[in-house]
């Protein structure tokens, strides 16, 4: 197959709605580069949008309240993903669903990648944590963003406004002293909260074995949102086998990577270079609204920089780079 699989591609009932909502022009790729030079300041002007009381409760298990809903754990929902290399992109040789576009070079199918240690977290960040940004900044959001359920992950956010979330979590970690002193130090280190690279996520999500899916090589529904009515629960589905213990890598939502889609090999240096000729930003992991192929650890989609929509979402990283 030689389309490139973006979250347009979706079970029949959708494909024409989402299609439209999904491929991009232009002139918002150029536009998407130009709002990655903004200072934090200038995107976190806006008129601010109402916090519904339902999305930040005063209990959330699971969760603290009292630390931006992040989750309760030593390390604020953030695993560490260890330094080395891993296998890169899709062979069709030993995996028949693979796309054109996860194919690394006309001479190999598949490329090894070398990442320094980064930080992960666990979850897709939730409804009552992008309130939580929300409600301390007054930044704008569509009118859908923030109608979920606290614990579900936030849906219908664009590029700019993950952008927006991460920086304003990276500040506020920095300054506040209920940061763990291992995040602490990695910040004053120069590490910043990020969304991850299109590598980091595909790292995380798939080991260093080469897995199809995240718990191993064939398709378990029992394991992820895909193929569903609607987004669940952060870390409902359980997966033991999952790599790294991170929970959700496939469905629930596409998640939102900084990588701006291009074509194999991935090269981090070059991760800015030819923005004016691409629309398209890197989503990974597809949602609950898509079959299994879409699900696996592999699949490249590409979304428009503006749209938000009820299958998209996020989570975020700290990383060196």
């Amino acid at each position: 197959m030689n389309q490139m699989p973006t979250p347009a591609t979706q079970p029949e009932r959708s494909t024409s709605v989402v299609g439209l909502a999904i491929l991009a022009t232009l002139v918002l790729g150029v536009a998407g580069w130009m709002y990655m030079q903004l200072p934090a300041a200038s995107i976190l002007a806006g008129a601010g949008t109402p916090v519904p009381s339902g999305a930040t409760p005063s209990d959330l298990p699971g969760f603290q309240p009292d630390i931006w809903y992040l989750p309760d754990d030593e390390l604020l929902g953030f695993v560490e993903i260890p330094e080395g290399p891993f296998q890169m992109g899709g062979d069709p040789t030993t995996d028949r669903q693979a796309f054109e576009n996860e194919r690394w070079s006309p001479t190999a199918a598949q490329g090894t990648v070398s990442l320094p240690t980064f930080y992960i977290s666990r979850f897709e960040v939730t409804v009552a944590q992008f309130a939580a940004f929300v409600g301390a900044t007054g930044f704008n959001v569509g009118e859908a963003t923030l109608q979920g359920r606290p614990n579900h992950p936030v849906s219908s956010v664009s590029w700019p406004d993950a952008l927006a979330y991460s920086r304003w979590l990276d500040t506020t970690l920095r300054e506040s002293p209920q940061t763990p002193p291992v995040l602490s130090r990695l910040l004053r280190d120069g590490w910043k909260v990020t969304l991850p690279s299109e590598a980091e996520w595909e790292k995380a999500a798939r080991g260093t074995d080469g897995r199809i899916y995240p718990w191993g090589d064939a398709a378990r529904p029992e394991r992820a949102n895909y193929q569903g009515a609607g987004t669940t629960p952060v870390g409902a589905y359980l997966c033991p086998d999952c790599p790294y213990g991170l929970l959700d890598m496939s469905g629930n939502v596409w998640e939102w990577t900084r990588s701006p889609y291009q074509p194999y090999p991935y090269d981090a240096a070059n991760d800015r270079e030819g923005l004016g000729d691409d629309a398209l930003w890197v989503m990974r992991g597809g949602s609950f609204t898509d079959p299994e192929r879409n699900a696996r650890t592999a699949t490249r989609g590409g979304g428009d920089p503006g749209a938000r929509r009820p299958f998209m979402g996020f989570r975020v990283a700290i990383s060196p780079s």
